[in-house]
């Protein structure tokens, strides 16, 4: 199993340098776990940048994946990973939720750098 984190849709999305690095588990949707909080994240910002139709568009191709709610379980993980691994909320959730699944988080958010089950590619500009 597969989570693409925030950072990747949204370098995904653009077409950025490392696209490519994203590709790959986004293309197997029968694999690809897409917790809530991302949804949010990456509605949020293609909103803020392309407007509603787009950010809707955006969440519908993220839909393709098994979206991941956010539970009173994965909530005390997430808190445990937050305070272990000193890494903001929303990427605890996300580590959470991998850990969960058994699943790969593939990710160029430098907090998750150096972490257990973690795929990361330094951002490329």
């Amino acid at each position: 199993m597969n989570i693409v984190d925030s950072s990747g849709w949204l370098e995904y999305f653009a077409d950025g340098p490392n696209a490519g690095s994203f590709a790959a588990p986004l293309a197997e949707r029968e694999q690809l776990l897409v917790p809530a909080i991302i949804i949010y994240e990456v509605f949020k910002v293609v909103l803020r940048e392309r407007g509603e139709n787009s950010a809707l568009q955006a969440v519908a191709l993220m839909r393709q994946g098994a979206v991941v709610p956010f539970t009173e379980d994965l909530a005390l993980t997430a808190a445990r990973l937050s305070v272990a691994n000193k890494i903001p909320m929303a990427d605890s959730i996300i580590l959470a939720t991998a850990r969960a699944n058994d699943a790969t988080v593939w990710t160029q958010d430098d907090d998750f750098k150096g972490l257990d089950g973690v795929r990361y590619f330094a951002k490329r500009r």
